[in-house]
């Protein structure tokens, strides 16, 4: 720390104090109400390439209990849903381990919202608002990482998960998936194969589907303009529902911006028998690959039968002040950096 390294980066941190103060406008004027999630939890979350920080808990009889920090304030968030809140966000800290470098801090800031009773295309509209607004309260007139632009003024283009991979790696993921959206890894494997890319024997679907998002697609996204990347294959999405029209694909949509990914929504799923069996499958493979699993939350999962439709998305709201500030590393526009 010193004064001199401060001083160059303090324009970007007060950019970040304004962006934020203008979010927080908008979700007043949108009829939002602010909330505070505890970050210590049962559980992180559920989902298999998540890891959590753990702590020990003493109790007052100085009993033990494991807790976590959360990854993400969802679960707390669904249950003020089901408790009768409407619209409600977030700006959480929130924590993930084995991740740090240029985009990733293993403390960072995630901005979550909630709509009851809105389909989850209304999220898409308020993401490009707030690209806007960013670039507005940086006083930029681009997104930009590296020499990579990105015009936040413009219409997002949207590409569903299978088109983008068909236009940008030749791949069709349809034709390895079964009608109910079961994929198979020995249709995948050949296309990949065709295309020079190697696999290993114990790869499973979503381990090569993973490779050819991060190779062919991911780089290619939110250049000019952002692109909504949409209708995930339902088995990459565990908290999401089923797309009404196609029960191979679900309502996940995420949002990139000169090829970083800025955030991920959903048409929320609230059967807790779905979800219940979603989260196990998801754990039994963080198992398989880990070596660990991480408990349910079952308050959650009963909160889930009282949850009315909602439509909810997670923003990385200092990736947002990265682009929107131009600053090329996480750690330039976080006051006080983690450790």
């Amino acid at each position: 720390w010193n004064a001199a390294r401060h001083a160059d980066r303090r324009p970007m941190l007060l950019a970040r104090n304004r962006i934020q103060a203008g979010l927080r406008r908008w979700f007043d004027d949108q009829g939002f109400t602010e909330t505070d999630p505890c970050a210590l939890q049962i559980s992180p979350g559920n989902e298999t390439h998540l890891h959590a920080f753990a702590a020990e808990a003493i109790d007052n009889d100085g009993g033990m209990r494991r807790l976590y920090l959360h990854t993400s304030p969802e679960f707390a968030l669904k249950k003020l849903l089901a408790a009768g809140e409407e619209k409600i966000f977030a700006f959480a800290h929130v924590w993930r381990n084995r991740e740090r470098g240029a985009r990733h801090s293993p403390e960072f800031v995630m901005l979550e919202w909630y709509r009851t009773h809105e389909s989850y295309e209304v999220l898409m509209a308020d993401c490009a608002a707030f690209l806007a607004l960013a670039a507005r309260a940086a006083g930029s007139p681009l997104l930009r990482r590296g020499d990579l632009p990105c015009d936040p003024f413009l219409a997002p283009e949207r590409l569903s998960v299978c088109e983008a991979f068909m236009k940008y790696a030749g791949v069709d993921l349809l034709a390895t998936m079964d009608d109910n959206g079961v994929p198979d890894a020995e249709k995948l494997r050949p296309q990949l194969h065709a295309k020079g890319m190697r696999t290993a024997p114990d790869d499973t679907w979503s381990d090569m589907m993973s490779r050819v998002l991060t190779a062919d697609v991911e780089p290619r996204l939110g250049h000019g303009r952002a692109t909504i990347l949409d209708r995930y294959p339902a088995h990459e999405a565990a908290l999401a529902r089923r797309c009404p029209d196609d029960p191979r694909l679900a309502e996940r949509f995420e949002l990139y911006a000169c090829g970083v990914e800025l955030a991920n929504g959903f048409g929320e799923l609230t059967d807790p028998v779905e979800q219940r069996a979603r989260f196990i499958a998801e754990m039994d493979e963080k198992e398989r690959i880990y070596g660990e699993r991480y408990p349910l939350d079952e308050d959650f999962l009963s909160a889930l039968a009282d949850m009315p439709p909602a439509a909810g998305i997670a923003l990385g709201f200092d990736r947002l002040v990265m682009l929107a500030t131009g600053a090329p590393k996480i750690d330039d526009i976080i006051w006080a950096p983690a450790g």
